[in-house]
């Protein structure tokens, strides 16, 4: 007989401030598609002198992405903007799923989990603009953040309380990973992926 899952201290906390209709939806995650500026980012564009673009990531959203991957759970990020500095942090992570320059987030939401034969009830997208919400409307979680529209946040299911590139991301990871009783493990002195240098 299979010992019921008694969650960790950590997930208890963040489950006991989730509804349990996202909780449910969190519970078939096996993908989550995360935007890049204003949830990645704080959605600011910090240009040098030299017209070069730069973009400001957390630490905590980076390990957050790592701690979904080795948990078995999908990660993409799916951007309108191309961005050397987005392509050099996605490998930093490594991320293999990385679309940029994209107008269509509903399309190539399609195309990625035909790809990955995943279904979309069992798909995470993270949203702050305009842009996002068609490919909100098609998956079986819907995630955003504070610093987003009142409107884009609306159509979220679920909407984190910190704000993009201020560890929203890993506020999302933690409660997908709770959700599925993934998050616990990860917190053991015993796993690896603990005090790992790149986040």
């Amino acid at each position: 007989m299979k010992k019921p899952h008694i969650p960790h201290p950590a997930e208890s906390l963040i489950l006991s401030k989730t509804p349990d209709s996202v909780k449910e939806r969190a519970g078939m995650i096996d993908l989550v598609i995360f935007d890049v500026d204003g949830v990645l980012t704080d959605g600011g564009l910090y240009y040098t002198a030299n017209g070069e673009a730069q973009k400001r990531f957390h630490a905590l959203d980076g390990h957050g992405l790592k701690m979904l991957k080795q948990s078995g759970i999908e990660v993409a990020l799916m951007t309108g903007r191309q961005s050397e500095i987005t392509t050099r942090r996605t490998a930093e992570l490594g991320i293999n799923h990385l679309l940029q320059n994209v107008r269509n987030k509903a399309e190539a939401l399609i195309e990625l989990t035909k790809a990955l034969n995943i279904d979309l009830k069992r798909v995470a997208f993270v949203g702050d603009d305009v842009i996002d919400i068609p490919a909100m409307r098609k998956v079986g979680l819907a995630l955003s953040v504070p610093n987003a529209p009142i409107y884009v946040q609306q159509a979220a299911d679920w909407v984190s309380q910190l704000a993009g590139g201020h560890g929203a991301a890993r506020e999302h990871c933690d409660m997908i990973l709770a959700s599925q009783g993934l998050l616990g493990p990860l917190l053991t002195h015993e796993n690896p992926i603990i005090g790992e240098v790149i986040q």
